[in-house]
């Protein structure tokens, strides 16, 4: 007979939500907002916890708390890919995508960092390490930012912390401000030097042949990343845009779920796919895309978000690097203990189990809304 291993059951899911004003106010090319929203996910089994959280609106936490956790309550905490299924399942009369993709992450997260803290491993050694360390890039540069905002935050960046590659937000207004973006771009250049790697995000804000012209001018500040040039919807002109130019074209950051990211990738419309597991699905749904796009000889880079990601980004082989937005890591420096320090361009994945990271009660409670 096989030895009858006992159940670890998860006997509670705590949700609470919380909005964060931004340190200033913050746009790209299709959207602005000044506060930053998370809904946060306790899971817990005997005296045991793990976090999870997503950056959403309060209905993510809302569903979580009336679909997913009589989903999932009572089942063993080591079962995660049954418990995603039936996250999955449990939403379907309302759709996977969006808000419920949102709130399933959420779950998803904190179930892993329950499972190895569990064992008592740090998450990565659940995983298994494919890296040591992480590249990180700094992202922010809003369209928004005075050129000398947007100067400081660069100059912080590869001068201070030397972080060798760094992300602004173009595509200013739909598209409608090309001229504005192109002299942001070059006052980019100007501020980290020739050597820094140069990235750039226009949100979808482009239409296609607009997103063409840009590129090449890009190509003259030896940009090497054009973040989602059109809508991440329209296969055709991403691939049009990447056949074009000589940027790297990238996209994935707002698709939720394995098939959307099959089709970016087995339509060719993407150099490096961009995988958030605080909206995807969770790390479960990260490691499946992650494997995807590796079969497809593609690499993934993790957006957003940084400190969820940080331990399953060290466990894909296939990784580009993971993106340090300005907003999530300072909301996360905030509501964490355990946050890490990008200093040199790298992190590293703690030996703590879990994530290594602990919600800050006392801190968080006046940003709480539910």
């Amino acid at each position: 007979m096989k030895p009858q291993h006992p159940q670890i059951p998860l006997e509670q899911l705590t949700v609470s939500a919380y909005t964060v004003p931004t340190d200033a106010p913050e746009a790209d090319g299709t959207s602005t907002w000044d506060t930053t929203k998370v809904v946060v996910v306790e899971a817990r089994s005997g005296t045991t916890y793990g976090i999870g959280w997503t950056y959403a609106p309060l209905s993510a936490g809302a569903l979580a708390e009336e679909q997913l956790a009589p989903a999932v309550l009572g089942s063993d905490v080591l079962d995660i890919a049954a418990l995603h299924e039936a996250m999955c399942c449990a939403v379907r009369p309302v759709g996977r995508a969006g808000i419920a993709s949102c709130a399933i992450s959420a779950v998803d997260l904190a179930l892993w960092d329950l499972k190895a803290r569990v064992l008592g491993l740090p998450l990565v050694r659940l995983l298994g390490a494919a890296r040591t360390s992480v590249p990180v890039y700094g992202s922010g540069g809003f369209t928004t930012y005075h050129d000398s905002h947007l100067a400081s935050q660069l100059n912080g960046w590869v001068h201070g912390q030397s972080i060798p590659r760094v992300k602004i937000k173009i595509g200013e207004f739909r598209g409608r401000s090309v001229p504005r973006d192109l002299e942001r771009v070059r006052l980019a250049r100007d501020v980290v030097g020739r050597h820094a790697e140069l990235y750039v995000d226009a949100s979808g804000g482009y239409h296609r042949k607009q997103a063409v012209r840009v590129g090449r001018e890009l190509a003259a500040q030896g940009v090497g990343w054009f973040e989602q040039p059109v809508d991440p919807d329209d296969l055709a002109g991403l691939r049009l845009v990447r056949d074009a130019v000589t940027c790297d074209v990238a996209a994935g950051a707002h698709v939720y779920g394995l098939p959307q990211f099959a089709r970016l990738v087995s339509g060719g419309a993407v150099d490096c796919l961009q995988i958030d597991a605080t909206r995807c699905g969770g790390l479960t749904e990260f490691l499946r895309v992650a494997v995807v796009a590796q079969a497809h000889g593609l690499e993934v880079s993790a957006t957003g978000a940084p400190h969820a990601h940080v331990h399953g980004a060290a466990a894909v082989p296939n990784l580009r690097h993971l993106e340090w937005f300005h907003d999530h890591a300072r909301v996360e420096s905030m509501f964490f203990d355990g946050v890490l320090d990008p200093t040199g361009g790298t992190v590293t994945p703690g030996d703590s189990p879990g994530n290594g990271l602990s919600l800050r009660h006392d801190a968080v409670e006046p940003y709480r809304i539910a």
